[in-house]
């Protein structure tokens, strides 16, 4: 087969039209995992709000009250993580199986 010129510009406009569909598909994937992402996390963030919240209002005399308050809400936040972690690494070997 001779490669024309023609031939060529075909091959190159492929070329780009498979990047740019390509690249507007994962634009798409990552709009929607975004969504997913904040609607999951909304929680976590209304509690590190409250934390910070917390922070500013803490003074000499309820210092260690509202330490321990913190730390409370941060041990909380880290097991919420951890048991995230363990059900999605749980799906994936039940998956395997």
């Amino acid at each position: 087969m001779n490669l024309t010129a023609k031939h060529l510009k075909i091959i190159v406009v492929l070329i780009i039209l498979g990047f740019v569909i390509g690249i507007y598909l994962q634009d798409k994937e990552h709009q929607k995992s975004t969504q997913h992402a904040w609607k999951a996390n909304r929680y976590n963030l209304e509690r590190f709000n409250k934390i910070t919240k917390f922070n500013k209002a803490m003074n000499a005399s309820n210092w260690v009250q509202m330490q321990d308050s913190i730390a409370l809400q941060l041990d909380t936040l880290m097991i919420l993580r951890f048991r995230k972690e363990m059900d999605s690494i749980g799906a994936k070997t039940a998956g395997s199986k």
